[in-house]
Formats: C-alpha cells, sequence, structure tokens
C-alpha cells in the first residue's frame, strides 16, 4: 500500500509543462523512501536489460541479474525455448542460482536441496514426504517475462504490459543499421557510488550541458556546439560529430569515426556506439541513495594485434566514469539541502532529461491509480 505522503510527493511535480516551462522533477523524489519504493514497482517491473544473448545461446546456458532487489535468473531450456524465473526457492526463499552464469543441467537450491529444471518445474524435494496438501506442480520457479532484442536479453518482472517490440518503439529501425551483431564483448566494469540512480541518468541526458566543464578529454574531440538531441516515445538519441584530432590525444586516439551516437532507453539502459566500438551503461538502484552503473565493452576488432587500442578505449571510458561519479555525488548532496527543491531546464540542452521525468512521472502516477 502506497501512503498518502507518496502520493503527495508524486503530485507536486508537472508533468504537462512544456520545456520551455518546465522544472525538474522535485528533489524528494531522490531522496524519499516511500517514492524509491514505488520506483521498485511501477519503474523497474518493466522491461529491463539483463545480460547478452551470446551467454544463453546453448540448452542449459543461464545468466542471473539482479533488478531494483529483484533477483531474476534467465536459461535456456533442453526444448531450445528461452525463459526467464525469480532466481528464488519456493521453499525458504534462497537463490536457486547463485553464478553469473554458467552451464547447467538443473538448479539446485545449495539450502536445502530443491532441484527445479532447467524449464522451472519442480523435480526434487528431500525429505519432504508426509507433507499434506503439497502440490509440487504448483511450486516450480515462478515465470517472468523474457525476450532478445539485438544483443541483449530483456526481462520483465510485472505480468502485465506493453511487449518489448511496443517498448522498444522507434529505437529498433534507428539501431538496426549499427550491426550491433558484428561488435564482440570483450570486458565488464562495475561502479557504485553514493547517489539516486536518476542522478546518473540525469547526467547523461543533458545533452552534453556537462561535457565542457567535467570531460575535458571528451571535449576536446565533441564540438560541443553540434550536439544535437533528439526524443523518441520511450528513448532519447543524443549525438555530436567526432573531430579527427583534439586537444587530448589519449581520447582522439580512441573516439574515431563520423560521429558519436548515445542512445537512452527508459528508464535506464544507454548504448555508446562509436565507430568500431560501443559500450553500454545499465543503472541499477541499490537503495535510494546509492547505485550500481554496469559498463559493457564492445569491438569489432577483438584480434590480439588490437588489444592495447581496445584497452586504451575502455581505460578512456573509466577516467569518464570516474568523473561522472564524483559529481553524481556531489549532486546527490545538494539534493538533501533546503536550499534547492527543484531547477530549471535549458531547452537547449535537456529536453532528454525533460522526456525522463515525463515518462517517470506517468510510471508512477499509473502505478498509483492502478
Amino acid at each position: 500500500m502506497t501512503d498518502a505522503r507518496t502520493a503527495e510527493l508524486v503530485g507536486i511535480y508537472d508533468a504537462t509543462a512544456p520545456l520551455e516551462s518546465a522544472s525538474t522533477i522535485p528533489a524528494s523524489w531522490y531522496t524519499d523512501a516511500g517514492i524509491y519504493a514505488l520506483e521498485r514497482r511501477a519503474v523497474f517491473g518493466d522491461w529491463q536489460m539483463v545480460g547478452r544473448a551470446e551467454q544463453v545461446v546453448a540448452p542449459g546456458q543461464f545468466l542471473t541479474a539482479d533488478v531494483a532487489g529483484e533477483p531474476l535468473l534467465v536459461a535456456r531450456g533442453q526444448d531450445g525455448a528461452l525463459r526467464g524465473f525469480f532466481n528464488v526457492c519456493r521453499h525458504h526463499a534462497a537463490l536457486v542460482a547463485s553464478e553469473p552464469q554458467g552451464q547447467a543441467s538443473a538448479f539446485r537450491c545449495p539450502y536445502h536441496g530443491w532441484t527445479y529444471s532447467l524449464e522451472g518445474e519442480l523435480r526434487g524435494t528431500p525429505d519432504f514426504t508426509g507433507v499434506c496438501n503439497f502440490d509440487r506442480g504448483q511450486n516450480g520457479l515462478v515465470p517472468v517475462t523474457v525476450e532478445i532484442w539485438e544483443n541483449f536479453v530483456f526481462a520483465r518482472v510485472n505480468p502485465q504490459g506493453r511487449s518489448l517490440r511496443e517498448h522498444l518503439g522507434g529505437l529498433a529501425p534507428q539501431v538496426r543499421p549499427l550491426r550491433l551483431d558484428r561488435l564482440h564483448f570483450v570486458e565488464r566494469r562495475v561502479y557504485s557510488f553514493d547517489s539516486n540512480w536518476k542522478v546518473f541518468v540525469d547526467n547523461y541526458l543533458d545533452g552534453g550541458y556537462h561535457i565542457p566543464y567535467l570531460h575535458k578529454g571528451l571535449d576536446s574531440v565533441l564540438p560541443y556546439s553540434e550536439y544535437t538531441i533528439e526524443n523518441g516515445e520511450r528513448f532519447c538519441l543524443q549525438s555530436c560529430p567526432l573531430l579527427s584530432s583534439g586537444r587530448d590525444a589519449a581520447t582522439a586516439a580512441v573516439r574515431k569515426g563520423e560521429r558519436a551516437l548515445y542512445y537512452w532507453l527508459h528508464p535506464n539502459f544507454m548504448i555508446n556506439w562509436y565507430e568500431g566500438q560501443m559500450d553500454t551503461n545499465l543503472v541499477l538502484p541499490l537503495g535510494q541513495d546509492r547505485t550500481q552503473v554496469i559498463f559493457d565493452f564492445y569491438f569489432t576488432d577483438v584480434s590480439p594485434e588490437a588489444l592495447e587500442r581496445n584497452q586504451a578505449s575502455i581505460g578512456i571510458g573509466d577516467r569518464i566514469q570516474d568523473e561522472d561519479t564524483g559529481i553524481c555525488a556531489s549532486v546527490q548532496r545538494g539534493l538533501s539541502s533546503r536550499a534547492y527543491q527543484q531547477g530549471r531546464l535549458s531547452v537547449r540542452r535537456e529536453a532528454g532529461e525533460h522526456l525522463f521525468h515525463r515518462l517517470l512521472a506517468a510510471d508512477l502516477r499509473g502505478a498509483l491509480a492502478g
């Protein structure tokens, strides 16, 4: 049950205001435990990227993920079908699978040995003789909806909702010509920091506003005045030409091509594409004031000759993330101050952030109405 105070906080934001008149969502949306609890149900119950398609190609392959506190398990069955489940044993709630990914013929809970098939059926219940009114067929792993788009596995926790195709909308045809299937996963890096998850998304969607001040290396290869922002129904594309050389030689050496493309899909998934390489960002809340961001790095050329260049590119990404981590923590401290309630948005730069705030408000209000 959502309390009256949470509903009151949701009502503060005016989602109808056009960009030139709009304010940001209130500071309380970044700090309040009730808002965070509502987001877990209303926002993170919808489609979430949980892994890479290559992790679950063959029967028996599986991956696990945690989405805003919900442990999930995705497995390829012996019949070749891909299925998703809550990674929760039906006996006493332990995680059935604890590894990030792997190969299995069945899932055995490490707590009391209950065993489930790859299809989620309960197969084994040690020392359970004599238990009355127990239907094994009704105690399999609880399913969640899963689908694959491009290189990515998505899961939807809420049993009802739009299809992944509907969720992606116009993003899918825009991304298709980039041929993401030519890119090979190389490395994952995980960052945790002290801010609400929305602070990181806001930072990403500010239309390059912060780049000249915070990312000096990146600023040297992205002509700030030529940055563009295009909103779709549930996504935003920020784009900028790339200079062939820049003041920061290390950045210029690994950020090449005609144009950089930065896609955001509501609420928390980003694709950063440059010629020959890509990194994805997945922003996961660990609490109302703690966030984890998962970076996955991909390259078209993964030969031994390309290793040094690829590692240099990852290093530049690492430096940029360190810069963002610090400013996000700074913003979170300011959001808790009595001096700040809401801010205004730049018409030139922050259309993507405005879209994010309106979509978020729609999610929260929809959950309250339901």
